[in-house]
């Protein structure tokens, strides 16, 4: 049984950062939605997405993330499932994305986090203001958030097998929250 709550607190217990509990949260709604896209289980998905870099806050060398977080997950009888997805969104680990989520973390983890960037420059430094193509412009600019890996972006998206315009545009919609 995947419980959010539980995975929220774990979150929370190691990560001070608001930024990264953030970027957690960002990548969270990209997998929920995508998720649901794909008809899987959205709570595995939403949970992967939130617990990816629980550990990065107190083990951010490559050295030890996620490698330290993926002992604390298997202590705490995390599945194997939620673990190799979260090996797998690290380029060093060397665990191959085999599976759709394991594709979809990949996918989602820089583009969630360059998202907010671009909306965090914005007059009103909100989503509302972010679409797909000042996305891809801000994209093209190497200064603007310069440790995101542009590449991890694009070969994301092709490696999730959509196009990468809508990709990002699924993204936004995602970040923005469900429509009520």
């Amino acid at each position: 049984m995947v419980d959010r709550e539980a995975a929220w607190c774990l979150l929370n217990e190691f990560t001070q950062s608001e930024s990264l509990r953030k970027h957690a949260l960002a990548v969270e709604a990209c997998m929920r939605a995508y998720g649901r896209q794909f008809s899987e289980d959205e709570e595995l998905w939403a949970v992967v997405g939130l617990l990816h870099d629980f550990d990065y806050d107190k083990y951010p060398s490559p050295e030890d993330h996620p490698y330290k977080g993926n002992e604390i997950l298997k202590e705490r009888g995390y599945p194997e499932e939620i673990r190799r997805a979260i090996m797998s969104h690290a380029e060093y680990t060397g665990v191959t994305r085999d599976s759709r989520m394991e594709k979809a973390l990949f996918a989602c983890d820089e583009l969630a986090g360059f998202i907010t960037a671009v909306a965090l420059v914005k007059p009103g430094k909100s989503l509302a203001e972010v679409d797909a193509r000042s996305v891809r412009k801000k994209m093209k600019d190497k200064a603007f958030a310069r440790s995101v890996k542009r590449e991890d972006i694009i070969n994301g998206a092709s490696e999730l097998g959509v196009d990468l315009e809508e990709h990002i545009a699924f993204c936004i919609e995602a970040l923005k929250g469900p429509k009520i």
